[in-house]
């Protein structure tokens, strides 16, 4: 044993030397040295300002034999900031707590706990990206369960055919079978929006940002009878610049991709029409009798760490802001993705134009969640091609569009993203 812990120790010292020395020559995550380097020294991904917390060039060695998953958005990149606040988001629930079906029977929304809803439109004021003045908030078990309650919302009861559900390509690639999962009488997905001619009513889904290409969405048909439901779970600061506060219909976020916090399975929907809100919240009520109190609570409490941050900046125990903590890696993943597509010649990327963001009170690029990525030349089919790389992606098929792109996960642990970027880059026909 001692004999392999000197082995151990003299590999990890030789490691860190090679980093320390790649990083004084001016050679980037991969190896190559680029342009910019030559200047400024490349700044790791961090947990907090003042330390670093990245995955070291020894710890994402990489024989191209391990399979990099990130063809799911499990937001795990988010794991590191909330073990640094420690006990701030700990809930403790008792026994005899949350046992009753109900939270507010006043409240259309009657599962719906005060202290989350409280939470939400305060989280939304403090970043300044929805207007809930005057709206409804129903909650549901993530904005999977509220987007079916927003079509059951919004479909005539009465129509002698299921009402279309359209959306402009590339969509969300779950959009097709979760409308017609149940094939439901109600409802039917009709495809993408530009093809779109059929007369009468309509429901166009809008994700702006969009998933999977990261684009600013609007509405596409515009005809009269059709109904907008916007799903906007990736208009927070670590993604988008904020331009305003968005004022539609109905407005879907959620907790997975707003703090990480996927499973909690917490979404909500503000709702501007009562009789929309009431119809949601019946849909829930049918499909689950409500929804997780536990999941509520914990979700409230997270959210109320993150606006504290903001509420109070001069708290010398605060510690790093949330959003500042995620602008900064997703600015820093997308630059190093850069840098691999660019190296490797045999892929491309959106380019996203700046805008000015009134949340950081600067202008900015787009950073979405997901890098809609184009594989070049000769490679018709991508999703195959860089799975024959061990590299698991979601095609173009599943968007509606062709396969020469894919859909990849932004969001995944350091570890698991800095492995992805050094084989992307070394990868030739």
């Amino acid at each position: 044993m001692r004999h392999f812990f000197v082995l151990s120790l003299a590999l990890n010292v030789s490691f860190i030397l090679r980093s320390v020395f790649e990083r004084e020559q001016g050679l980037n995550w991969f190896g190559f040295e680029s342009e910019k380097e030559r200047i400024t020294q490349r700044t790791r991904l961090s947990v907090s300002s003042s330390h670093s917390s990245i995955t070291t060039l020894a710890e994402a060695q990489d024989s191209g034999e391990r399979i990099i998953n990130l063809d799911h958005g499990d937001p795990t990149m988010y794991e590191k900031y909330w073990q640094q606040m420690g006990d701030k988001t700990t809930v403790v629930i008792p026994g005899w707590q949350s046992m009753s079906y109900f939270s507010d029977i006043s409240n259309i929304c009657w599962f719906l706990e005060p202290e989350f809803a409280k939470q939400v439109v305060r989280l939304h004021k403090v970043v300044g990206n929805a207007v809930t003045d005057g709206r409804h908030i129903v909650v549901g078990t993530g904005s999977s369960q509220l987007y079916l309650a927003a079509l059951f919302a919004l479909s005539p009861s009465d129509a002698s055919e299921p009402i279309s559900v359209v959306s402009q390509a590339p969509y969300y690639s779950s959009y097709p079978s979760m409308t017609d999962c149940l094939k439901s009488g109600l409802y039917k997905w009709a495809g993408e929006a530009h093809n779109f001619s059929k007369e009468g009513p309509y429901i166009e889904l809008v994700t702006s940002p969009n998933n999977p290409d990261g684009t600013a969405r609007h509405s596409v048909v515009n005809r009269n009878k059709g109904t907008l439901l916007h799903d906007l779970a990736y208009y927070w600061p670590q993604y988008t610049p904020i331009s305003s506060p968005a004022d539609h219909e109905l407005m879907l976020f959620t907790v997975s991709k707003s703090t990480g916090h996927a499973g909690m399975r917490i979404g909500w929907a503000i709702v501007k029409d009562k009789e929309v809100a009431k119809r949601m919240t019946k849909f829930v009520e049918l499909n689950t009798i409500g929804v997780s109190k536990d999941s509520q609570i914990r979700a409230a409490k997270v959210l109320k760490a993150i606006s504290d941050t903001y509420e109070h900046v001069d708290d010398s125990e605060v510690g790093e802001t949330f959003f500042d903590f995620s602008y900064h890696n997703m600015a820093e993943r997308w630059k190093l993705l850069r840098e691999a597509v660019e190296h490797s010649g045999m892929f491309s990327l959106p380019k996203f134009p700046p805008a000015f963001c009134t949340f950081f009170n600067q202008v900015s690029e787009p950073r979405p969640a997901f890098a809609w990525l184009k594989c070049e030349k000769d490679i018709e089919d991508c999703e195959t091609f860089l799975r024959g790389h061990k590299i698991l992606t979601r095609g173009g098929k599943h968007f509606g569009v062709g396969p020469k792109y894919v859909r990849i996960s932004m969001i995944d642990r350091d570890e698991n993203f800095i492995r992805f970027v050094k084989r992307l880059s070394t990868i030739r026909i």
